[in-house]
């Protein structure tokens, strides 16, 4: 079995994959009550135009309703909110204008820019997705109203399923306020006691990623809300120190941690379970309890156990110690630094503290706010660099490309086309072959489910049941493309079906074969497929995000606070784990079957953790007191590491491969060693790049 599970190309066993995550009940019964009531109500009152465009915004809204803190849920589904309403106004006002062969370089601009903010982040990636099919939809659908109106109608949609984002969440934990805050802190102490019980083992580094995740979620969650609050001028609570001081105390934690899985040796359980009581406490409100007992075998267990110290004592204060915000009225400084890495203030995010207290002007604290949810505290993330640059084209192309062929072959309703096209080309979400696949199978599926539908109900309202059921199955769909697109066939159907169009659902298969055949053809041409657009940008941010780290481990003085240690590691951790992403999925495109012409991105990013996690543990070593390396021996490392950005950033760079340095081994950090090591596995790399 494992041989024949080997012999499987990636690019075809990927379309199979499927997520396994807990049921959200909350977003399921948002859904319900989105789309299929929308588009109801519509038909009950002789508007159904207004019916289908709020529907296709709760629709919309709908996709990115995920979990998280209600502050992140308002971002991450008001910004493409914003999105959809701009280009459904777009769209209508090219109908009204007489939509013709024009269009097409209408939507070769709008596709390029929707593509070229994939980029940018999550955020701004959906809300180019959705600005552009709402463009198309609203070009396309004939659909009576003025372009403003349409517009609005869709960010009502979108603001109801917000409404009840807002008023239908899951459980409150027990102990307080900052419920969503608090449980996103609780999953980082979960993720490391799943960890630390995996440490000697084989999913000892997999682990070590959900970890890193987890740490991502309760940073972004934090920041959010202190910008926020400093956006409405709002005192800092004592509840919201406490917590920030919990969650640096959980990053210190983990930083101990990542030197003990580096050391690749079982650890008992009570070692395992003590963050999980800490995870308990924050659930519950409760004190952590008994932890598990000192050791000092090594310097990593040393550092744990002080961390988990310090933790404890966090915990058991009822408030922190820190001083309270000034009044709104009273003078304060200027906004506190950015920390290194980060591009953002000091924060619970990797800090030894929370950030001194203060307010920022309100445009100050909106443009931080904005550049946290939607990626620009990141490098490699300009619109118009290589990456952006390429993005947009591949989308661009594909969308004019389909919508000429739409134009050709049924000029009446050309809109589903290039739409398909829409949610197959983004190059961030995963390779074409698959998504083509699972994009053909989840619309004959909802075809033939809607088709069934009708034969069974009778009466105008039976599509606002389906359309119900679609949106009911949205929040669970998540777990695989297919399954998605059944669900969202099933209310664009609805949708097109009481717009005055039935006999649709055939259309929709012969279009979508179309879609899929361009999506592979044009997609996959020499200079729009290149993966070093992509995938090379993200590989040479995480090395260049490495190499910081890795100087700054090796340069420190002794003593120094490690405040921007951490940051420079939360930096690189997050880096390497969006490289990872990217060379995962550039590995499962169909062109990475021609042995030869991809780089093993994979070996890189791989190679770069375990440079971090020695990197890591040679930090807690040199902090209890191990021989320091000298300047010499730091700085031919970092100049490999730096030769080695440099090479896979431009490959056509002249001069030799990477040096992998040759270091004498330095008592008690035997650490240092082994970055060379991982150096020297990369030492030919340069040159198959």
């Amino acid at each position: 079995m494992p041989r024949a599970q080997r012999a499987v190309p990636a690019w075809l066993a990927h379309p199979f994959r499927w997520q396994r995550l807990p049921v959200p009940w909350a977003a399921v019964a948002r859904g319900t009550l989105c789309a299929g009531p929308l588009l109801g109500a519509g038909i009950a009152t002789g508007h159904p135009a207004a019916g289908v465009l709020t529907g296709l915004g709760s629709m919309l809204a709908g996709v990115n309703d995920r979990p998280g803190t209600r502050r992140t849920g308002i971002v991450h589904i008001g910004l493409p909110a914003l999105a959809s309403a701009l280009g459904m106004l777009m769209g209508a006002s090219l109908q009204s204008a007489g939509a013709g062969w024009w269009v097409v370089p209408a939507l070769f601009a709008v596709g390029f820019v929707s593509g070229a903010g994939s980029v940018a982040g999550p955020v701004r990636s959906n809300a180019g997705m959705q600005m552009l099919a709402t463009t198309i939809l609203g070009a396309g659908m004939p659909l009576p109203g003025a372009p403003w109106m349409k517009a609005l109608y869709v960010l009502a949609g979108c603001l109801w399923l917000l409404l009840l984002r807002l008023v239908l969440r899951s459980p409150r934990p027990a102990g307080g306020p900052l419920s969503g805050e608090r449980a996103v802190v609780a999953t980082v102490f979960d993720a490391l006691a799943d960890a630390l019980g995996a440490a000697g083992g084989p999913g000892a580094e997999p682990a070590r990623r959900k970890v890193t995740a987890a740490l991502d979620r309760a940073d972004e969650a934090l920041r959010l809300r202190r910008l926020t609050g400093r956006l409405l001028h709002r005192r800092v609570r004592p509840e919201e120190l406490l917590l920030a001081e919990r969650f640096t105390a959980a990053t210190r934690l983990c930083e101990a941690s990542v030197a003990l899985l580096w050391e690749a040796r079982p650890l008992p359980s009570r070692v395992a379970e003590s963050p999980r009581r800490f995870a308990e406490a924050l659930r519950s409100g409760r004190p952590p309890g008994t932890l598990s007992a000192p050791e000092t075998g090594s310097a990593a267990r040393g550092a744990f156990d002080r961390a988990l110290l310090d933790a404890a004592v966090v915990f058991a204060r009822p408030q922190p110690l820190s001083p309270t915000e000034p009044s709104p009225t009273e003078p304060t400084g200027p906004e506190p630094a950015p920390a290194p890495g980060t591009g953002a203030a000091p924060g619970p995010d990797g800090p030894a503290r929370p950030a001194p207290p203060g307010r920022a002007a309100p445009v100050t604290a909106a443009r931080r706010a904005f550049r946290l949810i939607s990626g620009r505290t990141r490098p490699g993330r300009s619109m118009l660099g290589p990456a952006g640059r390429g993005y947009g084209l591949r989308v661009a192309v594909c969308i004019a490309a389909a919508t000429a062929v739409a134009l050709l072959l049924r000029a009446d309703h050309w809109y589903w086309l290039p739409a398909t096209v829409t949610f197959l080309v983004k190059p961030d979400l995963g390779p074409l072959f698959s998504r083509t696949v699972n994009r053909f199978a989840g619309t004959l599926a909802g075809v033939l489910l809607f088709a069934g539908a009708g034969l069974v109900l009778t009466g105008s309202w039976w599509p606002a049941l389906v359309a119900g059921a679609g949106g009911a199955l949205l929040p669970f769909a998540t777990r695989h493309f297919a399954l998605q697109t059944v669900a969202i066939t099933l209310m664009v159907l609805s949708f097109v079906y009481v717009s005055g169009a039935p006999q649709a659902a055939g259309e929709r298969i012969a279009d979508t074969s179309i879609a899929c055949g361009i999506v592979l053809v044009v997609g996959h041409l020499p200079q729009l497929a290149d993966p070093r657009r992509r995938v090379g940008q993200r590989v040479t941010a995480a090395l260049r995000a490495t190499e910081q780290f890795l100087r700054h481990v090796l340069e420190a003085a002794p003593g120094q606070d490690p405040t921007e240690r951490l940051a420079l590691r939360r930096a690189a951790y997050r880096a390497l784990g969006e490289a990872r992403a990217a060379a995962e999925s550039a590995a499962a495109e169909l062109l990475a079957a021609r042995g030869g012409r991809t780089p093993d991105w994979l070996t890189v990013v791989t190679a770069a953790e375990r440079i971090v996690d020695a990197a890591t543990a040679c930090a807690v070593r040199l902090d209890h007191g191990a021989r320091r390396p000298s300047t010499d021996e730091a700085e031919r490392l970092c100049r490999a590491l730096s030769a080695m950005a440099d090479a896979v950033e431009d490959p056509r760079r002249p001069g030799p491969a990477a040096p992998a340095p040759e270091l004498r081994p330095v008592p008690d950090c035997a650490t240092l060693t082994d970055v060379a090591a991982e150096l020297e596995r990369l030492r030919g790399y340069a040159g198959a790049a």
